[in-house]
């Protein structure tokens, strides 16, 4: 006689698209639907072949500060690896002292975005990479300096021969910034407790962290913070239904507006993403709020409409910090060294 079969009273696991769902656990099962994981390995990047030659090349033009007119400000400066890929500034400092006119949005994970930039004026990393080099506020110079700069600087020739084999002049702008776009797509942070959940691992939020995700679901943050990158999919208002104080939300920034001049983007930003947040204060594009919790009843008040509890912010707080994943590991490089040929900084 055959022992009867009892489904009801064990966890009844499918595998659909890599995750393992648990039929019985409604919260991991809207979660599953809403977000995804951050994968263990980096994704490629549009258009470019990512050797390891390339990612080497990258890495050591992301560390170089001579990229910059002063020959001191690196892509690192503003996106500090080892601080959560931010510089933990309300906003960054550049060329000659100058403060940017935004907070600085982590480098990340922003493989995962939809577009690059807080108005998304850059459509990838790519197009990314060349913004700030030559943007007078920020590295200061041009593209036509850099190249300049790179060919005077001698190891670096070997270093895109490597990673460009097939080029006759592979010293262009064009390389540069594929070289970087390809370098940032490693900077990725998998196996974070959330990302654990997603998977299937009931055990890997706290109670409290739970509460949270389904707060974050119920109340409708997760609207606008979906996806892989919890955010960065979509741009919105910032002030949906109450516009934040002109401290958050300053008059003269108008977000996207300034990309498309239409007008029904004046004040909208693209949606930031929420992986590891904790580690990247102050937040908003203002970067005016240093406190997590602060930032959460902010955009409950001025998103959705709602004065979140103490408790709820308590919670919701926790959800957040169960985002943050592990590290990229990176090897400062050894940079090549100039020469009496190389162009001198201008300071």
């Amino acid at each position: 006689m055959r022992a009867p079969v009892v489904l009801a009273a064990v966890v009844f696991l499918t595998s659909t698209a890599g995750l393992l769902i648990a039929a019985e656990d409604p919260v991991m099962k809207e979660a599953q639907s809403t977000f995804a994981p951050i994968p263990l390995t980096p994704p490629p990047v549009k258009g470019v072949t990512a050797t390891p030659a390339l990612v080497e090349l990258g890495k050591a033009l992301y560390f170089d500060p001579r990229l910059s007119q002063s020959h001191n400000i690196s892509c690192n400066t503003c996106h500090q690896v080892g601080l959560g890929g931010v510089d933990m500034l309300p906003t960054s400092i550049g060329h000659k002292w100058q403060h940017g006119a935004r907070n600085s949005p982590t480098v990340l994970n922003s493989i995962f975005n939809i577009a690059q930039f807080w108005d998304g004026r850059a459509a990838d990393l790519a197009a990314q990479a060349g913004g700030p080099i030559q943007n007078p506020v920020e590295m200061a110079t041009t593209h036509e300096h850099v190249i300049e700069m790179l060919k005077g600087i001698p190891g670096y020739e070997k270093l895109f021969k490597a990673a460009f084999p097939s080029s006759k002049d592979p010293i262009t702008m064009g390389n540069v910034e594929d070289a970087i776009a390809a370098f940032e797509a490693t900077l990725i942070t998998p196996n974070a407790p959330f990302d654990k959940f997603l998977r299937g691992d009931e055990n890997a939020l706290t109670s409290e962290q739970r509460e949270g995700l389904q707060l974050f679901m119920s109340k409708g943050c997760s609207t606008c913070h979906f996806g892989i990158n919890v955010g960065g999919q979509m741009y919105a208002p910032f002030g949906v239904v109450e516009k934040p104080g002109a401290e958050l939300l300053p008059q003269n920034d108008k977000g996207r507006f300034d990309v498309t001049k239409t007008a029904s983007d004046e004040y909208v930003f693209r949606v930031p993403p929420l992986r590891n947040v904790e580690l990247t204060p102050p937040y908003f594009h203002s970067g005016k709020a240093w406190d997590l919790r602060q930032a959460v009843a902010v955009m409950g008040n001025s998103q959705l409409g709602e004065k979140l509890t103490d408790s709820e912010i308590t919670k919701i707080t926790a959800f957040l910090r169960s985002l943050t994943g592990d590290q990229p590991k990176v090897t400062y490089p050894i940079l090549p060294p100039s020469d009496a040929s190389t162009p001198r900084p201008e300071p």
